[in-house]
């Protein structure tokens, strides 16, 4: 079995998009890193819009969290997975 390392990069690098020194790995996570957030907040949209059964157990409870559902999951999810987004808004 091959152990996986995990580096990160020095404060003052820029990200492998569009440079010859990252690997084809390290794009890899760069551009999963990008599309987490738009992915899950499409999910939660379609959730939203779509509807669909309700889950049985969910449906079970009365009084139960308003984080409950796959909506609210989604949208949590998304804001979890926001700092990629953030760090090239605000240009590092």
């Amino acid at each position: 079995m091959s152990d996986i390392v995990m580096t990160s990069r020095p404060a003052g690098s820029k990200p492998a998009f569009g440079s010859s020194r990252g690997s084809a790995p390290r794009v890899a996570v760069d551009a999963l890193c990008f599309m987490a957030t738009p992915t899950f907040a499409v999910m939660a949209l379609l959730t939203a819009l779509g509807g669909g059964p309700p889950d049985v157990l969910c449906a079970a409870m009365q009084h139960g969290s308003p984080l409950g559902g796959m909506v609210p999951m989604y949208l949590l999810m998304s804001a979890f997975h926001s700092t990629p987004w953030l760090k090239l808004i605000c240009g590092r």
